[in-house]
Formats: C-alpha cells, sequence, structure tokens
C-alpha cells in the first residue's frame, strides 16, 4: 500500500470507522482542529511517512 499509494484506500472502512470512534472519545471540535489523528495514521499505517494530509 505504501509503495502503490493505496494506504487510504486499502484501509478506507476501517479509517472511518476509527475516526468515529476518536470523534466520539474526543469531541468533534478537538478531532476537526488538531492533527493527532493525520499523525497517528502516518506513524501506524505509514510507517512515519506524511501519507495522510490533515483534514
Amino acid at each position: 500500500g505504501i509503495r502503490n499509494n493505496t494506504l487510504a484506500q486499502l484501509f478506507k472502512e476501517e479509517i472511518k470507522k476509527s475516526y468515529e470512534e476518536y470523534v466520539e472519545q474526543v469531541g468533534r471540535e478537538f478531532a476537526d482542529t488538531t492533527t493527532h489523528f493525520q499523525d497517528a495514521l502516518n506513524e501506524v499505517l505509514a510507517g512515519g511517512k506524511k501519507i495522510f494530509p490533515p483534514a
């Protein structure tokens, strides 16, 4: 997925579900005004590469 730049598509449903759970835990305003979720995706799924941009 990293080589083909398809990580977002490969994990689309899992990312969506995880983001919804994240919003429930931290609140919509915090989720919308920080890059913590995208930073975690980049760290965990992309091995630290900036694959997932801030929303």
